[in-house]
């Protein structure tokens, strides 16, 4: 697609955009100092204007004057000397030198040393290494001198810059190429915006920023910034909102963790007391209780348990709080997870153990539904959207989510709505609360939930099937808490009898998460069966395993066409099942390619083509497993054909010359036709596709016979 070309001053119509937006939106709070700087811009030439915001978009502080090539500015060298002069930029000093000299070439770097008198480099240094040298060897002043500074400025003051950007985008943002990414149709931005204040007042504003900006700076991860960061949370300001208050814990957490792994742990202490969110809380009563501080400790714990911010900090403190003060040995998740059922899966499906115990459960006649965190912001956002999309609370275009969710203020905010809605669920009559908005905004995005991944059946069957109590109880806690509740729901809902419950699928060394822990009690604890589900990789016998052989015209899956589909499905080591048929490929059988199948054009002419034959095929696969001999081959031929259709085909795959090649080593040759003629497999007609997957069978019987031979017994595991 062509981007559209932008207009040339289109950087400076954005920039004074944001600026009437702030100005207008937030100038009760704005403070002398950006007064002065929105005075300051104002009385630039449109020239200086139009470089000190090129210069805003650049990364680096520093900038080499002789490189600006701007087609909107006509006098670069004026517009730079009015930015020195009215003091918004600067010449280099002392504190720039490292970023000087790293912007250097390396040519430059050795120039000037020469020119300087410099005998002992080399011209074969490195320039980290040239950079080095001339940090330790050379001062400033000569460095300014021979490696010409005086072409260079720096952008001044520009933390009142910085302020605005964070009123205007919510965020740390330190330039302006989101509004070139959306105007060059790059970034999606919202339309269905209010632009009105996302901040009460000037001191949660400053406040926010603060703890933004420190947060900001602490992706760097440098030694330095962390120990700058303890006088920025200490000597930070008060925070008069709980987003304010979230921000500054989130600081607190981070820096404590990098000074308790250096072993300080008092200051951790004192760090993690500065931040009241439950991760420092945690972190508090570890630290206090190996300490032996067990009386501070378990009194921590008590507050948290008597009053807990959130549901994960009470499952942790009264989990702590049992196991260190109560007798018991074990931990809530490693309980939960001893405790779950325990599910046979073919190892096939390591990697993707949900979909093995899809399979597993669907056979036991349940529906399953692959659920994890969208089925639960569905049905929030769904149920909401009016609350959270029509209310005006995006407060600019490149807002998604509304702030009310940041800051915890939406269930104050829209009570009684909630409570009406929530009467619906308990009442059974909610699915067309969430149909209305399927039906008038379906693609209208935003950032709760994707929709493709709304499944309506899910939602009718969670409505049905769950309880109202329950279902508004989880919406509820969401509505208080979104941001804390938006992961760690179970991986499947099962559906049977009109009884819904949810499954967490753990593999074998997996471990059950703080949040998937909180979500499964929350869910049990509104009424909700919620369990873990533990996979045992082993051979299975009910499991299905769909042999598959295909003659095609040619070997190039992308280009060649199918002429013929032969299947056999085996469980428990039998065949109980078999399909075929031939296939018009829609273009010219090649001769060598008849010699070889024996298919002939005539015998395909009046053949189904792929489209007719894709729903009965797709049918039989139902939750088998892909088996073939080279499997990449035949199962490349055929997710091309529904890929041609746009659909979808994802099936485990199981290949027999790999598995005979691991299962029975040292045959010089493993071929369809002569692994047949060593293991006495019947081969009638070789190169036709229902007696190769018959063939193949076979072969797959010896690899699980043999692989169900070499597993232990459950009854030796469990003694």
């Amino acid at each position: 697609m062509k981007r559209p070309n932008l207009p040339v001053h289109y950087y400076h119509d954005h920039f004074v955009e944001m600026l009437a937006f702030v100005r207008a939106t937030y100038g009760s709070i704005l403070t002398d100092e950006h007064d002065a700087f929105v005075l300051r811009f104002q009385s630039l030439s449109k020239d200086a204007q139009c470089l000190l915001i090129r210069m805003v978009n650049r990364r680096g502080a520093i900038f080499n004057r002789s490189l600006f090539r701007y087609a909107e500015i006509l006098d670069l060298d004026r517009a730079a000397d009015d930015l020195l002069a009215c003091g918004q930029a600067r010449l280099l000093k002392d504190e720039d030198y490292a970023a000087f000299v790293s912007c250097l070439p390396k040519e430059a770097l050795v120039t000037g040393a020469k020119a300087a008198g410099r005998t002992d480099i080399r011209v074969s240094w490195p320039k980290a290494k040239l950079v080095d040298y001339f940090l330790a060897q050379v001062p400033f002043n000569v460095a300014a001198e021979h490696c010409g500074a005086a072409k260079f400025i720096a952008l001044y003051d520009v933390r009142p810059l910085e302020f605005l950007l964070y009123l205007y985008f919510g965020k740390i943002e330190e330039d302006l190429k989101n509004f070139a990414l959306r105007d060059l149709g790059i970034m999606r931005t919202n339309e269905a915006t209010s632009f009105k204040a996302r901040f009460t007042d000037g001191d949660e504003a400053r406040a926010c920023f603060h703890y933004s900006r420190l947060l900001d700076r602490l992706e760097v991860k440098s030694p330095a910034i962390y120990q700058g960061a303890v006088t920025d949370i200490f000597g930070g300001p008060d925070c008069p909102s709980d987003y304010a208050a979230d921000l500054r814990s989130r600081a607190a957490w981070q820096v404590g963790q990098f000074f308790e792994k250096l072993g300080e742990t008092d200051l951790a202490k004192q760090l993690y007391r500065a931040g009241s969110s439950p991760e420092c809380n945690e972190r508090l009563v570890r630290l206090l209780y190996g300490a032996g501080n067990k009386a501070d400790a378990e009194d921590l714990l008590r507050r948290m348990i008597d009053d807990p911010a959130s549901d994960g900090e009470f499952v942790f403190a009264t989990d702590f709080f049992a196991r260190k003060f109560g007798g018991r040995r074990t931990g809530s998740c490693t309980e939960l997870l001893r405790a779950g059922v325990t599910l046979t899966v073919d190892d096939v499906y390591r990697g993707n153990p949900e979909a093995g115990v899809a399979g597993v459960m669907r056979r036991r006649g349940y529906r399953v539904f692959f659920t994890e965190n969208t089925l639960w912001h569905s049905l929030f956002g769904l149920l909401f959207w009016d609350e959270l999309f029509e209310s005006d609370l995006l407060h600019s275009s490149f807002d998604w989510v509304p702030h009310c969710l940041k800051d915890r203020s939406f269930a104050r905010r829209f009570a009684a709505q909630i409570d009406n809605k929530l009467d619906a669920v308990r009442s059974g009559t909610a699915l067309n609360l969430l149909l209305r908005p399927i039906a008038s905004n379906w693609g209208r995005p935003n950032g709760i939930f994707a929709w493709d991944h709304v499944d309506v059946d899910a939602l009718r069957a969670l409505l049905s099937g769950a309880g109202g109590e329950g279902i508004a109880t989880i919406v509820r806690s969401l509505c208080q808490n979104f941001r804390d509740m938006r992961d760690g729901f179970p991986d499947l809902m099962l559906e049977k009898d009109g009884v819904v419950s949810f499954m967490e699928i753990k593999a074998e060394g997996d471990a059950v998460r703080r949040n998937q822990l909180t979500r499964l009690r929350q869910l049990g604890g509104a009424g909700i069966r919620a369990e873990i589900g533990r996979v045992d990789y082993r051979f299975d016998p009910e499991q299905d395993y769909v042999v598959v052989d295909v003659e095609t015209t040619g070997s190039w899956a992308s280009g060649d066409r199918i002429t013929e589909i032969g299947a056999v499905k085996i469980r428990n080591h039998q065949v109980v099942d078999e399909w075929h048929s031939l296939v018009n490929p829609q273009r010219a059988i090649p001769a060598k390619i008849t010699q070889i199948t024996g298919i002939t054009n005539e015998m395909v002419r009046d053949a189904p083509i792929f489209s007719e034959v894709a729903d009965s095929f797709m049918r039989f696969m139902g939750d088998g497993i892909f088996v073939a001999h080279n499997v990449n081959f035949d199962y490349g031929f055929i997710s091309y054909e529904y890929e041609r259709l746009e659909r979808r085909f994802r099936f485990p795959k199981l290949c027999t010359v790999a598995g005979m090649r691991r299962r029975f080593p040292g045959h010089k040759s493993y071929g369809l036709g002569k692994l047949c003629a060593l293991y006495g497999i019947e081969l009638e007609t070789h190169h036709r596709a229902l007696c190769d997957a018959r063939a193949t069978g076979h072969l797959l019987n010896l690899m699980n016979i043999e692989r169900e031979s070499l597993e232990p017994d459950r009854a030796d595991e469990a003694a």
